[in-house]
């Protein structure tokens, strides 16, 4: 792997990541109320998941997608 494409991977993850931490807030800040507070409390806790699952999984999902690749 050269370290063009190591840079580009981690800049991937770490967007990933940040973006998923940007849901759980968001769902966070929905079910307080403080954000978008006309829909129910169901999407917050949706966005809570699901921004949760894109934290934790989809980087580790990545990185062994990566590994299996030639």
């Amino acid at each position: 792997m050269t370290e063009d494409q190591a840079k580009q991977r981690f800049v991937a993850l770490t967007l990933l990541r940040l973006f998923g931490l940007g849901l759980v807030i968001a769902g966070a800040a929905n079910i307080a109320g403080a954000w978008m507070p006309e829909l129910a409390p169901t999407f917050g806790y949706a966005l809570l998941i699901i921004g949760a699952l894109d934290f934790f999984l989809i980087p580790a999902l990545l990185k062994k997608a990566w590994r299996e690749r030639p």
